[in-house]
């Protein structure tokens, strides 16, 4: 009987390794589950467990009809981890790798005009230029970090169309070609730096989201950075801005964030760091119709609360500063 057992889990596990496939994407945990370095076997070294409000980078799934996901989770030995599908909310980006869990084609999720509200994604530039891995080179990145280029405000990443049924996937639209005026990118430059040297990032998002929805890229941006000022002269910004070089706690923020502006604002942001420790970005909730017009209680009126107001943070962020240390 004990050489029947040992058989078949060895089977498994060889079961396991020769028919995961590579995916990538991200895994929300929506409650606390085991995260097994060996489903088959049901290893866990260290009892390590998914967070409820977490989202985890996907690295595998187990077959093309998934019902366990791969995904890192920071601190854990080993970090790769194997967790039941059920656990959460996936949203891969390979289409390769199975069907869209939304079940909505790939056409509907690029087809223009079709959002029902918006993601509004700022960064926080030093932590981006610091720790996060990116491809190429960023001309932003080295001013700053020569201490040519300043830190004082935050930064534009980009304005999200969103469409519920497609989760991550709405983007990539056909649409007016990536083309703005001279005062346009003269105005967007000290908001989104990028704009100082180049054009690259800007081009990047008007054709993954700017495309996406009607208005022309110029007006397009100019709401995007007049959405990220709201943010920025709001409690938020001011909570990051002077926590400059230093830590703040998570349930700190959201708390200051609820003392000035009440739960339902709070409930529309969303913190994102880096090496689960640096402040990298800020996403927020916003309706179709926004307003920039005003402060941010009414920029996020009839927005939809966010499912996770953290991902990948630890308890303390650390905002980090422009600059050699």
């Amino acid at each position: 009987m004990r050489r029947y057992i040992a058989a078949a889990l060895l089977a498994f596990a060889a079961l396991e390794c020769s028919a995961s496939e590579s995916a990538t994407g991200s895994f929300t945990a929506t409650k606390s589950c085991e995260a097994y370095s060996s489903f088959a076997k049901r290893a866990n070294p260290g009892d390590v467990k998914v967070s409820a409000g977490t989202a985890y980078t996907v690295r595998e799934i187990n077959k093309t009809d998934y019902d366990w996901l791969r995904v890192e989770v920071p601190g854990a030995q080993p970090s790769l981890r194997w967790v039941q599908k059920t656990c959460g909310t996936p949203a891969l980006e390979d289409k390769q790798a199975g069907r869209p869990d939304e079940g909505v084609s790939g056409a509907v999720c690029s087809a223009p005009n079709q959002q029902d509200s918006y993601v509004l994604a700022i960064t926080w530039q030093p932590g981006f230029c610091e720790h996060a891995k990116y491809n190429g080179k960023k001309p932003e990145c080295d001013a700053m970090n020569s201490g040519a280029l300043e830190a004082k405000t935050l930064s534009l990443h980009g304005l999200w169309p969103n469409k519920k049924e497609c989760g991550t996937q709405y983007g990539s639209c056909q649409g007016k070609q990536f083309e703005l005026s001279k005062d346009t990118i003269e105005k967007i430059a000290p908001w989104m730096p990028n704009f100082f040297y180049e054009r690259t990032f800007g081009a990047y998002e008007w054709n993954k989201h700017g495309k996406c929805q009607s208005l022309p890229p110029d007006d397009y941006f100019m709401t995007a950075v007049s959405a990220v000022r709201v943010v920025n002269d709001s409690e938020v910004g001011k909570m990051v801005l002077s926590n400059t070089g230093k830590s703040f706690k998570v349930s700190d923020f959201f708390e200051r964030v609820k003392a000035r502006y009440g739960e339902k604002v709070a409930d529309t942001i969303t913190l994102v760091c880096v090496q689960r420790k640096y402040l990298q970005e800020i996403r927020v909730s916003l309706a179709l119709d926004f307003n920039t017009e005003r402060d941010l209680p009414q920029m996020v009126a009839n927005a939809r609360p966010v499912g996770a107001r953290a991902i990948g943070c630890a308890d303390e962020v650390y905002v980090e500063a422009a600059g050699k240390d």
